[in-house]
């Protein structure tokens, strides 16, 4: 699952060449505000190696996404976590504020969740999303996955998702 094809989207493994653009997503303060913060450029390349690293362990992971005419459009993945203690497995997704407001979160979330469960046939998918990030929890809840409960995350409420095989 190196590679793969949405709508409108083409999703490449990620790896070191993807850094620069990953930066410049993870420096955007609108982009960023749900996600932790912005990161630095240090930060951001650590975050690329720990995921690399989880394609290495796992088989799976974050991929980047561009649009048909090769534009970068975002990353998105499914990937181990730890949430409140349990290892969950969970499906992520970041895009360019150029990117927003077309449905490409809705197309790679459903996607994503076709691979976890199907391809990949993993038991269910989380979605972890902060609170007041209504656009995310709308795409989520579009795409079949149902409300859990509420938790803390890094001193930030959050909301999980679940959807079972």
């Amino acid at each position: 699952m190196d590679h793969f094809s949405s709508n409108r989207l083409t999703a490449e493994r990620l790896n070191e060449s993807h850094l620069e653009d990953l930066v410049a997503l993870h420096l955007d303060a609108e982009v960023s505000r749900y996600l932790g913060g912005v990161r630095s450029a240090e930060v951001t390349k650590t975050y690329l190696d720990v995921n690399m690293a989880h394609w290495d362990h796992h088989g799976f992971g974050l991929w980047a996404l561009r649009t048909k005419d090769g534009a970068f459009a975002g990353r998105a993945g499914i990937r181990h976590i730890l949430v409140d203690d349990v290892d969950e497995i969970e499906i992520a997704y970041a895009f360019t504020r150029s990117a927003w407001g077309v449905g490409f979160a809705s197309e790679i979330a459903s996607a994503m969740t076709r691979i976890g469960l199907s391809q990949l046939a993993l038991p269910s998918l989380i979605g972890i999303v902060h609170v007041d990030n209504g656009a995310s929890r709308r795409v989520l809840e579009k795409s079949n996955y149902l409300f859990e409960r509420s938790t803390n995350r890094y001193g930030n409420d959050a909301v999980i998702y679940r959807i079972q095989r």
